[in-house]
């Protein structure tokens, strides 16, 4: 039997490692401006064509390099960031593992034009498919200039299953914010099709995100600075009045490194506690400095995840500096110990008598039994209730019963007249059944409701709109600008009516009527969130994110109280819905807890 153990050739390895670093245009721009960075650029362009499938730019102004490293530059596992295992501990570079550059150049047409600041000519290296066609000396300025072409040409699979260039394009603006964000020292720009998206002068950090999400960000951001031997945490964070119900603004910065940490937004999120309802999330810009021995960023080829060394204890240090930065800013009550209304805790001394120990008195003569004695306190509320129930029995005199007539139950098993209905915490509906009782999530019961709605609006295309008075002028950022472009047709299909205009702004004219209220321009900066936030989702389509996503904006938040004449409209409807039991998203409306269950607690 012969050999089957075999080396693939480098193409292939490229091609195969190009899956796990390179997986949409967002993913090169990613890459390529994170070399730019570690070049010591002060000037990065970023000019994409066609949403990335025709053209990915990147020029910067840094050290550039040599005939030979343009070269090398290319292969696998090249890398100027380290040179020795023990270096991996010590990365303080964005780019490290050499993977990027070969694994663009395996599944894409590349131009690399490179000089450094001494040399007088410079370098031309042309790579297709892994394949280097030419290189030759150039003019060019110093720096780099990477050119990616014709991305994924190789792998039509991979390009088949790219989105559409809104969907791509906003992909490539939220990897250009986050290292954006992480150096506002630097100037960026970003054209898309000869249209600028951003030209981002060097200033602060405060100002770049300003810069990025719109002016009226400024005016929401509370400073963090808290400094410890284990990190040293700053950055900001949202007003509570900013808070929004979908994520979108919020950003961990690890040593200048953007990364996901779902276990630092539960620090953050708990620092809020009280002062947010449980459905929406406050806005963060924060940036953590770890000495890099006590971090491993090598635990994923994109470099988004991060183990650390301390991860609990710098918990505590984030929910701490939350709670710190709120309680500074008067967001939260505060103690007030330098106010007069304070008490004096006495000071005894060596001449003061001791105190003497408690005396109780005890009434001998005293008769439990006998006549002269007062009513116990339980006597007492026995006798209250007694009387109070008889004072209503006079008030309410029995009522007849009416003259009976036919009756249907409705899904609970009760006739709508018997049924009885109770809000919790303006959270759930309890109803009694005929197993027992059965809760009811309100939010999620109207989330039901509205996506069936919106569902059969998208299908039927016709759906009242409310005009607005006057059109309401809303700033968006670039990444909600070109969501908003990308689910156009569907939102209009159901209601809206709006023009684009200049600087990402949009004009609202006309917004949907069903059950949302007179909040137009806050709705659609929700829906904006919302649909985001479903993107990885791949199991629905278009139609079926924008109906979701409108349910989630326009849902009965949690904490409103309802009528009871509002719950059994909710509950009638919700029992008339094609899929009653579970929300758009999946998750459980109804629960119910049997008589057998009860039974249990009590024995």
């Amino acid at each position: 039997m012969p050999d089957v153990i075999r080396l693939l050739p480098d193409s292939v390895a490229n091609q195969i490692a190009a899956g796990e670093v390179i997986q949409r245009p967002a993913s090169v721009v990613k890459e390529l401006m994170e070399n730019s960075v570690d070049a010591g650029a002060r000037s990065i362009k970023v000019i994409i064509k066609d949403a990335g499938r025709t053209l990915i730019q990147v020029i910067d102004d840094g050290t550039g390099m040599s005939e030979t490293d343009a070269r090398l530059a290319f292969e696998r596992h090249s890398t100027s960031k380290i040179s020795c295992a023990e270096d991996l501990y010590a990365i303080t570079t964005k780019g490290f593992r050499g993977e990027a550059l070969a694994s663009i150049a395996a599944v894409s047409m590349v131009e690399l034009r490179t000089r450094r600041t001494e040399d007088e000519t410079g370098t031309l290296v042309v790579i297709s498919g892994s394949k280097v066609e030419r290189q030759e000396m150039c003019s060019c300025p110093a720096g780099a200039n990477f050119a990616v072409k014709s991305l994924f040409f190789n792998v039509p699979a991979r390009r088949k299953f790219l989105k559409s260039d809104n969907t791509e394009l906003r992909h490539i603006i939220s990897e250009f914010q986050k290292i954006a964000i992480a150096h506002p020292e630097i100037k960026f720009s970003l054209t898309h099709n000869d249209t600028e998206i951003y030209n981002l002068p060097a200033a602060n950090t405060r100002q770049r995100i300003a810069a990025i999400f719109g002016k009226n960000t400024h005016q929401e951001l509370l400073n963090l600075e808290t400094r410890t031997s284990l990190a040293d945490i700053t950055g900001f964070i949202g007003k509570p009045e900013s808070a929004r119900k979908t994520s979108g603004e919020q950003f961990f910065f690890v040593n200048n490194r953007y990364i996901k940490h779902p276990y630092f937004h539960k620090a953050v999120i708990e620092g809020y506690q009280k002062i947010l309802p449980p459905d929406v999330v406050p806005s963060y810009f924060i940036f953590i400095s770890v000495d890099p021995s006590r971090i491993d960023v090598n635990i994923h080829p994109t470099k988004t995840e991060v183990k650390f060394e301390d991860e609990r204890a710098i918990w505590q240090i984030l929910l701490a500096a939350v709670r710190e930065t709120l309680g500074r800013f008067n967001i939260v009550p505060a103690l007030d110990f330098e106010s007069e209304s304070y008490f004096e805790i006495p000071v005894r001394n060596s001449n003061s008598p001791l105190p003497s120990p408690p005396e109780i008195k005890v009434d001998t003569s005293f008769n439990p039994f006998g006549e002269d004695r007062k009513p116990s306190r339980f006597e007492l509320v026995e006798k209250f209730e007694k009387e109070r129930l008889a004072y209503w029995e006079k008030l309410y005199p029995e009522k007849k019963e009416p003259v009976s007539r036919p009756q249907q139950p409705d899904e609970t098993g009760f006739r709508k007249e018997e049924r009885r209905v109770l809000q919790i915490k303006g959270r759930y509906i309890v109803c009694p059944v005929k197993s027992g009782l059965m809760f009811i999530d309100q939010h999620r019961a109207h989330e039901r409701i509205l996506y069936e709605r919106f569902i059969e609006c998208l299908d039927n295309r016709s759906v009242p709109g409310q005009k607005t008075m006057f059109p309401e002028k809303i700033e968006l950022d670039a990444s909600a600008f070109y969501t908003l472009k990308e689910i156009e047709d569907e939102l209009r299909a159901i209601g809206f009516d709006f023009e684009f205009g200049d600087n990402f702004n949009v004009e609202l004219k006309c917004y949907p009527s069903l059950e949302i209220g007179d909040r137009g321009t806050e709705l659609l900066k929700t829906l904006l969130d919302s649909f985001k936030s479903l993107q990885s989702d791949p199991t629905a389509d278009l139609r079926e994110k924008v109906a979701i996503a409108m349910a989630q904006t326009a849902a009965i938040p949690y904490g409103k109280t309802l009528t009871k004449e509002e719950m059994e409209q909710l509950i009638d409807t919700l029992f008339a819905c094609k899929l009653p039991n579970y929300s758009p998203s999946g998750k459980p409306v109804v629960s119910i807890m049997t008589t057998e269950e009860l039974d249990k607690r009590f024995k």
